[in-house]
């Protein structure tokens, strides 16, 4: 009788991590484990166990990172991270250990966390890289894909593994413009999905909906991926694009249009259309509809950006 409850308690704990793992996206668990990996280096040259390990050697390890000028967001981000894959692997950690907030504290007091991000891609860049990509000398397909790609990542302040992700069946032409199905993301953890919706824009040349109206119809793709890689110059594969094939195509076209791509990255897009957003008064509520953060800290930061400018007391004062 002992043996079967211990067989089912093994069981369960079975499927309990399994459970675990399903929560989140598969993206979210690559990068849970490349942060751990990071952490399991520190481990393994100053000869600390890695899993499980202790508060103070978690402790030890981000002040490392604040020694190597790390932001105070990569050191959240890799404490969240250990203490996940703890979680997966069936160990407990306790991450809110006195040793470890206490010097997070300490470190964000003597060093400050308002450290330099990368840009947001704002209207007037975002118009200028489309410029460059019709005025370029790629082919015309492969013109169309990348500038909608751009205008869809920019208009629906997409992720960039939500713009590779997204299949024929998730789009839906409506007179007002266009329905986009999410079927997950990294904040929709139950999976439960959401729609964004993406209006016709006065000018058809900057207009989201419009290209890709265009780019479906030029390829004739009508299942699976929307945006494809072409293979052997100008043809089109049936394999999606990657996350990184994103990132490259931003900076890219930056350099194009003339603008130092130095400092922009992937998210441009993403927190390109919140600030823009944010500057012409949209509500912090609808913009994180859009953009589907789930705390308000980050859309708060957009915010707080788009209006330095905006509603700088210094403008008012006539020299």
């Amino acid at each position: 009788m002992n043996n079967k409850i211990i067989t089912d308690i093994k069981a369960l704990q079975e499927e309990t991590l399994l459970n675990l793992k399903s929560s989140k996206a598969n993206n979210t668990v690559r990068a849970y484990k490349s942060d751990f990996k990071d952490f399991a280096l520190f481990c393994a040259k100053n000869a600390f166990k890695n899993l499980p390990t202790e508060p103070k050697v978690v402790s030890l390890y981000l002040t490392y990172l604040s020694t190597k000028e790390a932001k105070m967001s990569t050191l959240k981000r890799r404490l969240v991270s250990i203490g996940v894959i703890h979680k997966l692997k069936g160990h407990y950690l306790d991450t809110k250990h006195p040793s470890i907030i206490e010097n997070i504290m300490g470190i964000k007091r003597r060093k400050g966390s308002i450290q330099k991000s990368k840009k947001p891609l704002l209207i007037n860049n975002l118009k200028k890289i489309i410029n460059a990509i019709d005025n370029g000398k790629k082919d015309n397909i492969k013109k169309l894909r990348d500038r909608t790609i751009i205008l869809i990542g920019f208009s629906g302040g997409f992720r960039r593994n939500e713009i590779v992700s997204l299949d024929c069946d998730d789009l839906d032409f409506v007179p007002e413009g266009l329905k986009i199905n999410i079927k997950r993301s990294k904040t929709d953890q139950f999976g439960e999905g959401s729609v964004k919706a993406l209006p016709y824009f006065n000018k058809s040349q900057y207009c989201p909906v419009v290209s890709l109206k265009k780019w479906m119809d030029l390829t004739s793709i009508t299942s699976g991926p929307v945006f494809r890689r072409f293979i052997k110059g100008s043809k089109l594969s049936e394999n999606r694009l990657t996350n990184q094939t994103v990132a490259l195509l931003i900076k890219e076209y930056l350099n194009l249009a003339g603008i130092d791509s130095t400092n922009y990255s992937g998210h441009s897009l993403r927190s390109g259309f919140a600030t823009s957003a944010a500057e012409s008064g949209a509500e912090e509520r609808s913009i994180m509809n859009m953009t589907g953060h789930k705390s308000t800290e980050m859309v708060r930061r957009y915010i707080k950006e788009a209006n330095l400018f905006k509603n700088n007391p210094l403008s008012k004062i006539k020299i």
